[in-house]
């Protein structure tokens, strides 16, 4: 392989910028490995051993239906289906969301809640994660901005917003005069997904009940949600966020009290897109010009 040139080193330190984003962090491989086709090799022999034998004349066709055996012989080194296949992740069920809300509205105040999410076992998303990513900022704040998991960084410090996403945001909130200490930030799912992937609505539903006791615990004069699953996921809509973004909507919380909510683009978003921040600038003049009316 040839050396870069300096022409293409910028392109090429972008490219890893976003693979660290993305939580790529880690290279276990210098080939591609098709895990499907792996799979497919592994479970013929079982189906071959449970089906009746089928009188053959042709003695490739009784060849192919060895499959997985035959490329275990011819492939020594290959390691035996135990090591190549990892056992499936256990999936939540519905009791894991009763038990959920059941916490959540135990809690009477936030470090109660943090308690009970710690304590928590009932999400597959904690056992994969280092860190529980509860909150940042003051908790007395009239704004409050609700994303919608950890990245890699925010795993690292147990804080959300505090990579390249978080940096970003700390600038869109000077622009209206506000930092840390004037909002509180968090996130519908406290545990980073595995290599940054998107939640699964399973996992969404199980960690729903803790954020929405979280904000009723606030009661944040004006709420932000930070990007699409936020949105959709709080103010109970399926509309996308660029659609959505810029209209005041409201949170109602289990006591009924309504909040008033701006949807916005996610920074990390707008690390990818820069022509759409002034989009979130507009957003953001909103949320300064609330807050103002409601002090």
């Amino acid at each position: 392989m040839n050396a870069p040139s300096p022409q293409n080193t910028p392109e090429l330190h972008e490219l890893l910028a976003f693979y660290m984003e993305a939580g790529v962090d880690e290279a276990l491989t210098e080939e591609p490995v098709d895990r499907f086709a792996e799979a497919a090799q592994i479970r013929s022999p079982a189906r071959a051993a449970s089906a009746p034998e089928q009188p053959s004349s042709s003695p490739d066709r009784r060849n192919q239906s060895a499959g997985a055996p035959a490329f275990a012989e011819n492939n020594p080194a290959a390691p035996p289906p135990a090591q190549r296949v990892p056992a499936a992740a256990a999936v939540p069920d519905e009791a894991q969301v009763q038990l959920a809300r059941q916490l959540a509205t135990r809690a009477s105040n936030l470090d109660e809640l943090r308690e009970a999410m710690a304590g928590f076992d009932g999400c597959n998303l904690k056992f994969t994660a280092k860190s529980l990513v509860f909150a940042d900022g003051n908790p007395n704040a009239a704004l409050m901005l609700v994303g919608e998991a950890p990245g890699r960084d925010e795993d690292l410090e147990g804080l959300p917003f505090v990579g390249r996403s978080g940096r970003l945001l700390d600038r869109m909130l000077a622009a209206i005069g506000l930092d840390r200490t004037s909002a509180y930030i968090a996130n519908v799912i406290p545990w980073r997904p595995p290599g940054n992937r998107t939640p699964t609505p399973h996992e969404t539903e199980i960690c729903r009940p803790f954020i929405e006791r979280q904000i009723e615990l606030v009661n944040p004069k004006v709420l932000v949600n930070l990007g699409g699953p936020s949105a959709k996921t709080l103010l109970n809509t399926t509309e996308g966020i660029l659609r959505l973004r810029g209209n005041w909507r409201a949170h109602t919380t289990a006591s009924g009290a309504a909040i008033p909510a701006m949807p916005t683009l996610h920074p990390a978003y707008l690390l990818r897109t820069p022509a759409h921040k002034r989009l979130a600038w507009r957003d953001f003049v909103e949320v300064k010009m609330k807050l103002r009316s409601l002090s």
